[in-house]
């Protein structure tokens, strides 16, 4: 009797594990089949700012250049706040099924860290979004205006040790250029003034028009037309390396400053639990269009490098940055507006 009784309880067992089986199966086919006929009707790409801008324009580019690999339009919603997280909220409250996408700057990596906890609902961007691509970065800068009578970092920090209190503005507290000024501030061991503009133009223009005379910004911000002009110098990269749209300018590790690192990319992101086959898809089809030509000319002449990549190579430097700026924030005890 014993006997029988463990003969039927090991068929039940191996009953209940072909059942399991069947149905990992069944997922995986329901998976592959889903990715198979993806996209099924138009991709929306939020835009977590208001039009204009490296992840806009972007977007833009995707929603003309994107439909001929896929098969289906793009519609580019932008949808600003809460220092880019409320569009990065709304794509990661979207279905899972690969037609909602976000095309974001690095601030997702920084604002967590700089607005009240539980903003944008408790987004939390590691968790909730899925990275598909780093598309292309804009070289952060130290520039002056002209009238500063300086032509070097070297000579920038030696008029600071002389003149205490000199400004420099940023895009805004918590802003990738703020982090780079303090970093500066501190590496260099020199008393500057942090004045904080609401977003990149104003600080440009005030830099432009003498009120401020120091300034962390990006090739991107539309200076790129100062430099060629002389209106603006620049004197810095705050990047890991070179840029190939400004070979001649050094980097801040260069001239010194090694910790004295930010950068500016746009990322593309999909809500968490995206099917992976879709993420490499996409993935693919980016790149695609990353590699013509006349895509290339766009993004350069809007202060872009062009990168590209894995989604595994975005998702490790996603993480990279948000702990390193995470760092940074509590060092400098830095908030939003």
């Amino acid at each position: 009797m014993v006997t029988g009784l463990a003969r039927a309880l090991r068929l039940v067992l191996a009953a209940c594990a072909f059942a399991g089986a069947l149905a990992g199966a069944g997922s995986s086919l329901v998976a592959t089949a889903r990715a198979q006929t993806w996209p099924a009707r138009p991709l929306t790409l939020v835009v977590p700012f208001p039009p204009g801008g490296g992840p806009d324009l972007f977007a833009r580019i995707l929603s003309e250049r994107l439909p001929t690999g896929i098969g289906q339009p793009l519609v580019v919603e932008n949808r600003p706040g809460v220092g880019g997280l409320a569009g990065a909220a709304v794509v990661a409250r979207a279905v899972p099924d690969g037609h909602v996408f976000l095309v974001a700057p690095n601030t997702i990596a920084i604002a967590p860290h700089v607005l009240a906890r539980g903003a944008a609902g408790g987004l939390d961007v590691l968790r909730d979004l899925m990275p598909v691509i780093l598309p292309a970065g804009t070289p952060m800068m130290l520039v002056v205006n002209p009238s500063l009578g300086v032509q070097s970092v070297a000579e920038l920090v030696a008029l600071a040790r002389a003149r205490p209190g000199l400004a420099y503005a940023s895009a805004g507290n918590g802003s990738p250029m703020h982090i780079a000024g303090e970093l500066f501030r501190r590496a260099a061991a020199i008393d500057l003034q942090h004045v904080p503009y609401k977003g990149v133009a104003p600080s440009v223009s005030d830099t432009l028009g003498g009120q401020v005379q120091i300034l962390f910004t990006s090739l991107g911000g539309g200076v790129a037309q100062h430099l060629r002009t002389g209106r603006l110098r620049v004197l810095a990269l705050t990047e890991r390396q070179r840029s190939s749209l400004l070979p001649g300018v050094p980097t801040m590790a260069e001239l010194g400053y090694p910790g004295v690192q930010t950068d500016a990319w746009y990322g593309v992101f999909a809500p968490a639990g995206t099917s992976p086959e879709v993420i490499s898809r996409m993935n693919r089809e980016i790149n695609r269009v990353l590699e013509l030509v006349e895509v290339r000319e766009r993004l350069n002449a809007a202060g872009a490098d062009v990168r590209g990549g894995s989604a595994e190579a975005f998702a490790s430097e996603m993480r990279d940055d948000y702990a390193r700026y995470g760092r940074i924030v509590r060092e400098f005890g830095i908030q939003a507006d």
